[in-house]
């Protein structure tokens, strides 16, 4: 989509980041340390796309860590 980052000088169709919507984690009752856990898989995932192992290994991660926070209404 074409929402701004903000503060971003650029523009909306050649911004200089991304930017990520946080409902579905904070609906599973995530809070700001969750959030920066979640930013540095991320950033790990980004800096290491062609790394299989790297990549399997945070996926790991994240199983393990959605499980403290299951989805309201379905879990």
């Amino acid at each position: 989509n074409k929402n701004m980052i903000p503060y971003d000088p650029r523009k909306p169709l050649d911004p200089s980041g991304i930017r990520i919507g946080t409902p579905a984690l904070t609906t599973r009752g995530m809070k700001e340390p969750e959030m920066q856990r979640v930013g540095q898989w991320i950033l790990t995932v980004l800096s290491n796309p062609e790394d299989d192992a790297t990549i399997e290994s945070v996926r790991g991660e994240i199983a393990e860590f959605a499980k403290s926070f299951p989805v309201p209404g379905i879990a």
